[in-house]
């Protein structure tokens, strides 16, 4: 995600055009629906997922550790971390202090030295994320590693406050024994707070070594320890993805190359794994979050294994040598291009390999001897110009050297049309390029007059990933970005076109993913949360709808021989599915009046029953919030003749029409 093509929005609102004729009737229009084949396949990747983390999307969202910086490691070792009672200009005999002690020979490399000098009064304070949300009746799995330096300390008490400093949960642990070793206790709330913090409290006088303080529910996704949070990943799987995009997004390249995303570094055992600044710590100006850090507890094996999860094809980003353009531009030499290059293979090897293999050994060490069977592959985020295709050739080379079968990915760039992104396209189309990722940030008046945009396409060109798309109510990079009605209707006309481009067009997905109620960076997003509960955006039912609904074969429907993109304010397209013996049309109705559709069918085997589902709002500004969601699918089914049939679509709403 990144600034894009500046757009210009004008006050917009949708014309109204006169659909009542002189005798006061709802106009009609009659759409052609022919079932003959157009050897056009949908493909399983056609709707997917874009996963980045911004917006404290992994740390603090998807990964569900509750205790921000629980090994020490940011640049401010003691973020999120206080002590009520330590002074800074003090001895702190009435109470104690915390020293950083720090191994650079070591990944993990700082812990904490906590001196206790008077126990009555010493207390060590994490805040979580914004937070550490708690539910009643849930229990939730507290560890740390210790090791006892000196004097006489027994036991460490934690426990868990709600926001008035009331004990809603405690436990504690006897101290026994030298060296590190491993501590565990479990809570079991007795209300639910949604911004609590952790105490920890010490029984004696000595010193204590502690690092890797970690707190996560145990109602997780899959019940898996130290895993991912369970709603949230849940409104991923309901949306029947095709696909997995990772880690991102910008975050791929970093503001630097060092600052990079390193996916070796994020494999192997938590404690190894190397925290980095986020690259959204400072990103933009109205959001610093300079507490934005990553732990990579959620790391590319957990990548892998929430694609498999969620029956989604792996798609890995890497960087290909380039650090964000918008910041730094920092270039690898091509000399030094090699390291970057081996990633890439290694990251095969790891995902696809057998156990006899180097990198697929340490998978199946993971705890997964079953290859991924990744198939894609994609080389840099956005990045644009000669730089890059002078990389990309370098990448593609290698790895269809070695992977002929493993799909590539290359970039357009961060916007959809201008300078930069017609030469990236026309250098990758002579390259045979296999798929190029375009993005679009604009407006909703751009994504309804753009339905035809794929139309006119190379058909023996690059096939397209539609990456990244949002529309924007006020402007790129703004803040008072909604996600309401108008941004979800217009996306769900465009993504009309897609599919109805589906020979050119085979994966998209909306971005950015998700979004913390107090801990966001870009708006608008598709998911949005707090610390105990999440809720589904208009947008986001609009990617469902599409994906729930993809189909396996296009067909046409048309309206005066002519497809439907935008004139009269009416959009759709049709596909079979051939699995479920059904024919699937979506149409969306942009005017502010509702219209009467009549279907005439040909070619096609007769249906007796017709499911509709809609989706409106009677605003365009109208938008879901944590306390309701009211633009949801509602949903109707209905005995059909054989033959014409018509149907009601209601002003500014998209309609899904199965006929079986």
């Amino acid at each position: 995600m990144k600034t894009k093509t500046k757009i210009f929005v004008t006050a917009f609102s949708l014309s109204i055009a006169f659909l009542f004729a002189q005798n006061g009737k709802v106009k009609k229009h009659v759409l052609d629906l022919d079932g003959t084949s157009t050897n056009i396949k949908i493909q399983p990747t056609m709707y997917g997922i874009f996963f980045e983390d911004i917006n404290f999307a992994a740390d603090g969202g998807l990964y569900a550790e509750l205790i921000k910086n629980r090994s020490f490691e940011f640049d401010e070792p003691l973020t999120g971390w206080k002590q009520p009672n330590t002074k800074t200009l003090s001895p702190n005999l009435d109470s104690g202090f915390l020293t950083i002690i720090t191994d650079k020979y070591k990944t993990n490399k700082n812990y904490a030295r906590i001196t206790v000098w008077n126990d009555k009064n010493y207390s060590l304070e994490n805040e979580g994320f914004r937070g550490i949300g708690l539910h009643e009746g849930e229990k939730y799995d507290f560890s740390f590693n210790l090791e006892n330096v000196s004097g006489n300390i027994s036991a460490v008490t934690a426990s868990l406050l709600d926001e008035k400093g009331n004990t809603t949960s405690t436990a504690s642990t006897i101290i026994k024994g030298s060296g590190w070793q491993k501590y565990n206790l479990v809570f079991a709330p007795k209300l639910t707070v949604e911004k609590a913090k952790l105490q920890l409290t010490f029984t004696g006088k000595g010193v204590v070594n502690m690092d890797m303080i970690s707190l996560f529910p145990q109602d997780t996704w899959k019940g898996r320890k130290g895993g991912m949070r369970k709603d949230l990943v849940q409104k991923l799987y309901d949306l029947q993805p095709g696909f997995l995009r990772f880690p991102g997004g910008c975050i791929v390249e970093g503001r630097t190359l060092a600052e990079r995303y390193q996916w070796k570094k994020t494999i192997g055992k938590l404690e190894d794994r190397e925290n980095l600044i986020n690259k959204w710590n400072n990103g933009f100006a109205h959001r610093l979050t300079p507490d934005y850090w990553q732990s990579f507890g959620l790391g590319f094996f957990e990548y892998f294994q929430l694609a498999e999860d969620l029956g989604a094809e792996p798609l890995p980003i890497l960087s290909c040598g380039m650090a964000c353009q918008f910041n730094t531009a920092e270039l690898v030499k091509m000399e030094d291009l090699d390291l970057y290059v081996q990633d890439a293979l290694d990251l095969i090897e790891f995902a696809n390999g057998d156990s006899n293999t180097k990198w697929g050994k340490i998978r199946t060490e993971m705890g997964h001897p079953k290859p991924f069977n990744m198939k894609f592959i994609g080389v840099g985020n956005e990045q644009w110009g000669a730089d890059y295709i002078e990389r990309y050739k370098v990448f593609e080379k290698a790895i269809h050297a070695k992977y002929p079968d493993i799909k590539i990915i290359s970039g357009s760039g961060p916007s959809p049309d201008g300078e930069f992104f017609d030469y990236g396209c026309k250098e990758l189309k002579k390259l045979n390029a296999q798929i190029v990722d375009e993005h679009y940030y604009n407006s909703p008046e751009w994504f309804m007059k753009n339905a035809g945009r794929y139309d006119e396409y190379d058909r023996s060109g690059p096939k397209v990933f539609a990456g990244e798309y949002a529309a924007q109510s006020v402007g790129v990079v703004k803040p008072d970005n909604k996600n309401n009605w108008l941004t979800a209707l217009s996306e769900a006309a465009f993504m009309t076109g897609l599919e109805r481009n589906a020979d050119v067009v085979t994966m998209t997905s909306y971005a950015p993913l998700f979004a913390h109620a107090d801990g966001w960076q870009w708006t608008p997003d598709l998911i949005w949360f707090n610390n105990l509960t999440s809720y589904a955006t208009p947008n986001y039912y609009v990617q469902k709808l599409f994906s729930n609904n993809k189909g396996t074969d296009l067909i046409k429907i048309s309206e005066n021989g002519k497809p439907l993109k935008g004139e009269n304010h009416l959009y759709a397209s049709a596909v079979h599915d051939l699995e479920k013996n059904e024919t699937i049309i979506k149409i969306v109705n942009t005017d502010a009046e509702k219209i009467s559709v009549e279907i005439n069918p040909k070619n096609i085997k007769h249906a007796s029953k017709l499911t509709k589902i809609l989706l409106t709002s009677s605003g365009l500004s109208d938008e879901n919030n944590f306390q309701t969601e009211t633009i949801t699918p509602k949903e109707e089914m209905q005995t059909i003749k054989k033959g014409k049939f018509s149907v009601e679509i209601p002003a500014n709403s998209l309609v899904i029409l199965k006929l079986k």
